[in-house]
């Protein structure tokens, strides 16, 4: 089980990650095999942009970055001109957004809950402005997930980075009479799935990194369909508090078996005490994982670990 999301992020209304040494990521080049790849390792960011812009994060040294598909998680979209300044530093930039889940700030909620409000499920309690969705229904598809993409890839991003395949695990089984566990979990494979081959199609190259549940790669469909992999907490919880549930021997098994089959393993930790900051980045670069240890808020531009 894939517990963590404790520490995700939120903009008021609505990270900074760094690196480890690892053979994923020197190459900023487009399309570059995740094996190939970089530096400094990525940032991640999801508010609290300097002046509502990327010019902080382009000054940033690592070679990855993971910002939301808007400036404001509402509507106030990068524009493509930004996106292309911010790959011009010598980065690859993936869209954050969710895949299981909805939050009310979205642009997309209101006419969800006005035209298709059946889609809208169970709050969920440790984010209460979230519901999660019947993600495998062909109108999430077009209203939400297919038009997130063609969002990205006008923009010029990199590639995606989906939040909340948890959902799966999450969905109140009241809800949706006849659903398992297993047919959840395979049906978010099937979402994840064709979300790559239609980004791709369009352009190849085009990354997809889903964030948590790397057991999903039981499935079949899931390895070939991701790049990467974000995975939370594997060492240090929100904030400082080491990782010692089962959930975390688990959580670092499944992020090692993805990086053994070439997947890039993105990996963030919430912790402020230096001790414990050191120690995550230890950690990453024994794994070989590219990792960063910052705040719960993701509202800044952490130092490298290096």
């Amino acid at each position: 089980m894939s517990r963590p999301e404790a520490g995700r992020r939120r903009i008021a209304i609505a990270a900074a990650l760094v690196l480890t040494v690892s053979p994923a990521l020197a190459c900023t080049e487009p399309g570059a095999p995740p094996g190939s790849a970089a530096g400094d390792g990525w940032v991640y960011q999801l508010q609290g942009y300097d002046h509502d812009g990327l010019a902080a994060l382009a000054r940033a040294p690592q070679r990855l970055a993971v910002i939301d598909l808007a400036r404001d998680a509402a509507s106030g979209w990068f524009r493509p001109d930004e996106i292309a300044a911010l790959r011009a530093s010598g980065k690859r930039v993936l869209a954050y957004f969710e895949i299981g889940s909805i939050e009310q700030f979205r642009p997309e909620y209101a006419p969800l809950r006005a035209g298709a409000g059946d889609l809208v499920l169970n709050r969920w309690a440790d984010w209460p402005n979230e519901y999660f969705v019947r993600y495998w229904d062909e109108r999430w598809w077009d209203r939400v997930v297919r038009p997130r993409v063609d969002r990205a890839l006008a923009a010029g991003f990199d590639g995606v980075y989906l939040d909340t395949p948890l959902a799966y695990e999450e969905i109140d089984l009241k809800l949706v009479p006849g659903w398992t566990r297993d047919r959840l979990g395979r049906a978010m494979t099937d979402l994840i799935a064709r979300t790559s081959r239609y980004a791709k199609a369009q352009r190849p190259g085009f990354w997809v990194v889903p964030q948590n549940s790397p057991e999903l790669r039981q499935y079949p469909g899931y390895v070939d369909a991701i790049d990467g992999i974000g995975m939370e907490e594997l060492f240090y919880e929100a904030t400082d508090r080491p990782c010692k549930e089962d959930y975390c021997a688990e959580n670092l098994a499944g992020a090692r078996a993805l990086r053994d089959a070439g997947k890039v393993v993105l990996a963030v930790d919430y912790a402020r005490r230096a001790g414990n900051v050191r120690a995550a980045c230890g950690r990453y670069r024994t794994e070989r994982f590219l990792g960063t240890v910052t705040t719960r808020e993701l509202d800044r531009v952490a130092a490298p670990c290096g």
